[in-house]
């Protein structure tokens, strides 16, 4: 049962990026201490957030106060969703098909923190860029918009890097085809960001009904795409078998590694 405190830690959408830091810290301990995997993408995106937030303070983004809030939209997508599905609520499509892994054996690690990746970036940045600033600014954002998306896949590489050190099996897929997480369903970086501006770009301009039409087109075709993250093929499913029985530890324990 969902611990009642918990789900009030993350009711209210957060307000500074501290409270994101906070909730994201919340949905990783309470997912520690129930053993759900869901704590896979939080650790993640708790320490992308962690980054963004230093980054902030270094001056590396041309708009710092823009640059948190674009953060604070685009974290909220994320916390509120989980908030939606722990409490029988639902949430977009594509976060709704990343939360059911959460009870199932067989994807490996990296494919759940894909499954986020795919309804965080392919849906939600967008539409936070979107909302980030009024439709005539927008081009002055895509500058920061980049150097989120960096900051984002040099995570992701060394995330990789260290799933591979404590789960050999995983380094075979490396060596076999190359980046892992691009062999899975060639979800590059690059073109997940561009692709997400070009969303940001579409939406700007929309009234909020069609906005709202074109935000639920979307999120249909991105849940489609989950898909073939989860069955990328009878081969590459067999390799990803062979790594998901190599895995050692516990659920608790791979989130404690992606912190």
């Amino acid at each position: 049962m969902t611990d009642q405190r918990f789900l009030d830690s993350i009711a209210t959408p957060a307000k500074t990026i501290e409270g994101v830091i906070d909730q994201l810290t919340f949905i990783i301990d309470w997912s520690k201490e129930q053993n759900l995997r869901i704590g896979y993408f939080a650790a993640l995106y708790r320490k992308v957030t962690i980054h963004v937030k230093q980054g902030i303070i270094d001056g590396f983004f041309d708009d710092g106060p823009r640059m948190e809030r674009l953060d604070i939209i685009f974290a909220n997508r994320y916390i509120q969703a989980c908030h939606a599905s722990l409490t029988g609520q639902t949430p977009t499509q594509s976060w709704e098909h990343a939360f059911a892994l959460s009870s199932r054996w067989r994807p490996i690690v990296l494919q759940h923190l894909l499954m986020g990746m795919n309804a965080h970036i392919n849906l939600d940045l967008g539409i936070a860029a979107a909302e980030t600033v009024p439709p005539e600014q927008l081009p002055s954002l895509k500058s920061d918009f980049g150097r989120i998306n960096d900051v984002l896949a040099r995570l992701v590489d060394q995330v990789q890097n260290e799933l591979a050190e404590i789960w050999p099996p995983l380094a075979i897929l490396s060596r076999f085809l190359g980046s892992v997480d691009n062999a899975i369903v060639n979800f590059s970086m690059g073109k997940a960001r561009d692709a997400a501006w070009a969303f940001a770009e579409e939406l700007a301009p929309l009234t909020v009904e069609a906005r709202s039409e074109s935000i639920a087109h979307k999120d249909a075709n991105v849940a489609e795409f989950s898909e073939v993250i989860l069955h990328p093929g009878v081969k590459l499913s067999m390799v990803l078998l062979m790594i998901r029985l190599g895995e050692r530890g516990t659920t608790r324990g791979h989130i404690g590694i992606l912190e």
